[in-house]
C-alpha cells in the first residue's frame, strides 16, 4: 500500500487549508487505497479571518494543528514529525493559509520563504525522487523550497502569481481547472483547483484526483 503525507495548515479557504480541496484530496487517497497521514504545523495561523464577512478578527488566535484537525477528523500529527523515510508521496492542498502560514508568498511573493520544517520536508522528497503534489496556491510553495530547479508547475492561468513563480526559475504552464500539470522529470504534479475562483466543485474535484492519481503513478 502506497503512504501518503498530506500537509494541512488549518481549516478553512481565507485563513487556513482549504476544506474542499483537502477533502477531495483525501477522497481521491482513499479511492485509491493509499495510507494517508495528515501533517500540520504546531504554531498559530498568521491571522483569523471570517469566511462569512472576509474580515480578519483581529484578537483571535487559532493553533493549525488543533483546526487541522478539523479535517483530518482528529488524525493529524506535527508537522516535526514528519519522516520523509517513511512516505513514498507529499501532497499539499491550497488555501489561502497555505501562502500566509505555510509560507510568505501571499506578502512577500517571490522574496518569500518556506516555514523551515516544511521546506525540510519538501527538499526531503525531491533530493529523494519521490513524488510530490501542489494544489491551488501550494505550487508557489514548492517553487520557494526549490528555487532555480526549472520544475514546471500550474496555478491554473497566467497571471501575477504565475510569474512571481517564474521569477524562482521555474515554468508556469497553463492549465483548466480539470487538468492537471505533470513534470514528471522532477516528479512533480500540480492543479490549479480554486485559482480559479468561480470553478464548479465537480471540476475542482476532477482536477485534484487526476493529480493525485498522477502522484501515484510516480511512486515506483
Amino acid at each position: 500500500m502506497k503512504k501518503v503525507a498530506v500537509i494541512l495548515c488549518g481549516s478553512g479557504y481565507r485563513d487556513g487549508s482549504e476544506i474542499r480541496e483537502s477533502v477531495a484530496t483525501l477522497w481521491a487517497l482513499s479511492q485509491a487505497r493509499a495510507q494517508v497521514q495528515c501533517f500540520a504545523p504546531d504554531g498559530l495561523q498568521a491571522d483569523v479571518v471570517n469566511c462569512l464577512t472576509g474580515e480578519v478578527v483581529p484578537h483571535e488566535k487559532r493553533n493549525m494543528l488543533v483546526e487541522s484537525a478539523r479535517i483530518a477528523r482528529g488524525d493529524v500529527k506535527p508537522l516535526t514529525d514528519l519522516k520523509v523515510e517513511h512516505f513514498d508521496a507529499l501532497i499539499i492542498p491550497g488555501g489561502f493559509g497555505a501562502a500566509k502560514n505555510l509560507c510568505s508568498f501571499a506578502q512577500k511573493g517571490s522574496g518569500g520563504s518556506v516555514l523551515p520544517e516544511l521546506k525540510r520536508v519538501v527538499q526531503g522528497f525531491f533530493d529523494n525522487k519521490k513524488p510530490i503534489g501542489a494544489i491551488c496556491i501550494a505550487p508557489a510553495i514548492l517553487a520557494l523550497a526549490l528555487p532555480s530547479k526549472n520544475l514546471t508547475l500550474t496555478v491554473g492561468e497566467s497571471g501575477e502569481t504565475s510569474q512571481e513563480i517564474e521569477n524562482l526559475g521555474h515554468r508556469h504552464q497553463i492549465t483548466r481547472v480539470t487538468d492537471c500539470c505533470v513534470d514528471s522529470s522532477h516528479r512533480v504534479v500540480t492543479t490549479g483547483a480554486y485559482m480559479f475562483g468561480s470553478a464548479a466543485l465537480h471540476d475542482v474535484f476532477s482536477g485534484i484526483q487526476k493529480c493525485v492519481q498522477a502522484v501515484l503513478d510516480l511512486i515506483p
